[in-house]
Order: structure tokens, then sequence, then C-alpha cells
């Protein structure tokens, strides 16, 4: 195989799959989507440089599409995006064209994850790791039905395949299986979240092609986020788990702002503040605090609503933190917001084991404490936020007329995500 073109799997959205916002779009526009999906897939790379900056196209265009933006503003924000990727790169394919060469070739990633270690956080092999992923989807789907599917909410053989490679779950809901030393699980929190960002778009629209992008995405990244994450979890056990005292997602939030030596550890000119600064000058310090978090199964659904609370909020006080400033959401923090929708899906998924949930939402509540004490630990006044006035009151600040105005906005898709938020009734 010479290029990804003829992956297994197409992109294909329907005018009832909205997300979660359930609104129904018309034919014209599910037709437009999927063909500029598609067309992303195949021409362009994970990375729009070589710096690791992430190409946002798949979220920009499921973003305005679940919001109901028409035909013209899905193509608007596709070309606006298009022109600086990066082109796709080609599998390191066998060489001879042959199907069952490149299969043998894929065969490299196996038994998952000791054969797949010499590969994982290396840009190159994202094709590859897509092409693996699509293709265990395939067997996955085929094995339980008889037969693949072409996308939409059906959905058995992504859903086993992410339960297996990414959660570490066997076919009999064990956990412990294949990754369970998390090789992937660490990776799914780096690049600033974007890998969850992606796997997020690919389980709320149920595509099978959008997961096997977010897994190989996943695959490619860094894992030093480890250190971290299993360490605050491994303190976390050692003080007694769920068993520990409840503490408030903004209490915890409060003491990062209060200990000096975090707060410290993170210092202008970082190119990586988080691996540079805090997880350099203070990592003891910030698992110690981060193993405060906890989340029982049984509290998934309420701690969710109070991450996704918290996260918004703290976005909103950093914005208007700084007196004489003009209000601006702080870039990275916008990613702790636009991630939060992933895990109100995931609340509601009934093919997560519920320790499963648990676990991914203690994992992000400490990212969330780890990247404000890298983002200047802003003032968190709810006083500000009522005082606000926005910049041009004129245009209008219904969530209709945002939305209006963010389906021809030209960006990346940072906007609409940010407003993307599940409507009351939707989970």
């Amino acid at each position: 195989m010479a290029s990804i073109a003829d992956l297994p799997y197409k992109m294909h959205v329907t005018p009832d799959n909205t997300g979660l916002w359930h609104i129904q779009q018309t034919d014209e526009a599910a037709k437009k989507v999927s063909e500029l999906l598609q067309e992303d897939m195949e021409k362009h790379h994970v990375f729009f440089n070589f710096e690791g900056f992430h190409n946002h196209i798949p979220h920009h265009l499921l973003a305005l599409y679940g919001t109901g933006a028409a035909p013209p503003a899905l193509a608007a924000a596709y070309a606006n995006n298009a022109s600086y990727q990066r082109p796709a790169l080609a599998p390191h394919s066998s060489g001879s064209g042959a199907a069952a060469d490149d299969e043998e070739k894929d065969a490299r990633f196996l038994p998952w994850p000791e054969a797949a270690r010499p590969y994982l956080g290396r840009e190159e092999f994202y094709p590859d790791f897509l092409r693996f992923f699509q293709r265990e989807i395939r067997r996955e789907s085929s094995s339980s039905s008889g037969s693949g599917s072409s996308g939409g909410a059906g959905g058995g053989g992504w859903k086993a395949v992410v339960r297996r490679f990414l959660f570490g779950v066997d076919a009999t809901g064990k956990t412990g299986g294949q990754a369970a030393d998390d090789e992937m699980m660490v990776r799914l929190f780096a690049g600033v979240l974007h890998p969850l960002i992606q796997l997020m778009y690919g389980v709320e629209w149920a595509q099978e092609a959008v997961v096997a992008e977010a897994l190989a995405q996943t695959a490619v990244h860094a894992g030093y986020l480890g250190e971290f994450l299993l360490g605050a979890e491994r303190v976390a056990r050692e003080r007694g788990g769920p068993q520990q005292e409840r503490v408030g997602v903004m209490e915890l939030l409060e003491e990062v702002r209060r200990n000096e030596k975090i707060v410290r550890a993170a210092r202008d000119g970082f190119a990586n503040k988080i691996r540079m600064g805090v997880l350099a000058g203070a990592k003891d310090e910030m698992m110690a605090l981060a193993a405060r978090v906890t989340v029982r199964p049984e509290e998934v659904e309420e701690r969710t609503a109070e991450m996704f609370n918290a996260a918004l909020f703290v976005a909103a006080a950093a914005a208007l933190a700084k007196e004489g400033k003009q209000p601006k959401f702080d870039f990275v923090l916008m990613h702790h917001v636009n991630a939060s929708p992933f895990f109100v899906t995931i609340s509601a998924a009934d093919w997560v084991p519920a320790e499963t949930k648990a676990r991914l939402l203690e994992w992000k509540i400490r990212m969330d404490l780890l990247q404000y004490a890298t983002c200047g630990v802003a003032e968190l006044s709810l006083d500000k936020l009522p005082g606000y006035q926005p910049k041009k009151p004129e245009a209008g600040g219904s969530l209709a007329e945002i939305i209006a105005r963010l389906h021809t906005f030209p960006d990346d898709g940072h906007a609409i995500k940010l407003d993307m938020k599940p409507k009351a009734g939707t989970g």
C-alpha cells in the first residue's frame, strides 16, 4: 500500500449524527463534512509543522457541523486551514504493493505493547499506526458481526479496539490486559490534550476512521507525562485511593496557587513549561497535590460536572485576571475546556468499565491542576465575571448569535470548540 487513501474505513457522517447537541443537519452538510474529513485524512499529516503543532481540521469541521454550519462555512474553514498543512506521509510499506505483505508489515506492532515500543513517540510512523488501528477495527468488527462497518453509530469494532489498546480491557471486561503498562494512556493526555480531543470527536460521532486517527495520534506522542500521572496515581493508592477524604477541584486549584515551589517552577522562557518547569522543579510537590484527586466509580457523573465547571471557570477567570488588560482566553487553558465534553460522552458509555471512567476523570483533573500551575496561576475571582462587558455588545450575546459568528470566524477551530458545550438535556 503506497498511500493511506486505501484504508478500509471512510468518513461517513449522517444528518442525524451531530454529536452532543443532537441537532438535525442537512444532507448537503453531511455529505460536505464527510468529503472534507476524508480529504484531510488522505492528504494531510497529523502535525502541520516539525514542532509538533497539531492539525485541527477534524475538530474544526465536526464542531462547526455539530452546531449547524452550512456547507459554505464548512468549505471555507477547510480551505483556510488546509493551506498550511504538511502532506500525508506514506506508510512504511513492504514495497511489494501486495495487501498481504502490508498487513504482515503491520504485525510489527504485535504483540502489543512490547513490539510497538520502538515506534511509539515517532511521528514518521503515524500512517503506519493509522493503518494498523483501522485494520484492527475492521478485524474486530468482522469477528463480532461477520462484516465490517462503513461508519455511523454501531461501532462494535472501534469500541473493542479502544478498550483493548487504550484502556487495557480484554474481551471479558477484565482490566489490566495488553495495555496494563499504560503506554497509550499516558500519551492520550500529551500534546495539550490533543489526542484526547481527537478521540472525543471519534467517540462522540461514532466514526471508526476518526477513532483510528486518534489512536494513531496518541501513539506518536511522547510519554513523559507517565512520571506525573502514574506517579500521582501511585501516591494516591498508597494513601488509600478513593478512601481518601474527598477534596473539591476548586480547593485543589487554590492549593496549587499557594504552593510557592510549584508556582516558581514554571518560568517564562521554557519551551515546555510542564516538562522543563513544574516536573523538573517541583515534581514531588505537584504529584503529592495531584494524588489528592480521587474519584469513586459511583461519583463519575457528579464529578464530571464538577471538573467541567472548574475548567470553564478557570479559563474565564484567567481571561479577566489582569486589571487594565484586554480580556482574552489563555490559549492553553482553552484546551482543557475543549476536551471536557469527552467525559460527558464517556460517563454515559455502557462499553467503558466504571473503574476506567473514574480513572480517566482522575487523570483529567490532575492534568487540569498541572496545566493551571504552568499557566501563571491566575487569580480565580468570581467577582469579576458578572462585570465583564463584551468588546462589541452590539453584535449580540445570545448563544445562537455567537455560534453564527463563529461559523465564519477565521481561526482553526478553537473558538467554536470553546462554545460548543453540551446543551441542557443532552447529558
